[in-house]
């Protein structure tokens, strides 16, 4: 794998798992998350909390909080393992699923867990990860 690639997919994971921790860490001090403080959307949830509460979860409660850690810390532990040239074997399945499981993350995480999975589809072979 390129180090173009590499080093995309690490900095794509820490954006992805450091907002993720940043902003869960935020709704469990201040009681909500980081919103809009002007325009149209202020003081709104973006278009992921549409999705959430269409599943019947509220988009406020400590479960969602919860899962935004536990996927952050997820997406910064798979960064690492890049970083570190970990034990290629789990990176890029573990990664792919990481990216689906982010896809309901609208709009920005949608995005970036799309372009995560694109590259490590197409360009993250499993012998080349390391």
């Amino acid at each position: 794998m390129s180090l173009i690639v590499k080093s995309s997919l690490i900095v794509l994971a820490v954006m992805l798992g450091g907002w993720m921790i940043f902003d869960a860490s935020h709704a469990f001090v201040t009681g909500h998350y980081v919103t809009p403080r002007n325009g149209e959307g202020a003081g709104q949830l973006g278009p992921w909390a549409k999705v959430v509460r269409s599943i019947g979860m509220n988009p406020n409660g400590t479960g969602m909080r919860l899962g935004f850690m536990a996927l952050g810390i997820a997406w910064l532990s798979m960064a690492t393992g890049f970083a570190v040239n970990a034990d290629a074997g789990w990176l890029r399945p573990v990664g792919m699923g990481l990216a689906i499981c982010t896809l309901w993350y609208a709009p920005i995480g949608t995005l970036l867990a799309l372009i995560e999975f694109v590259l490590l589809f197409c360009f993250a072979r499993p012998q080349s990860l390391t």
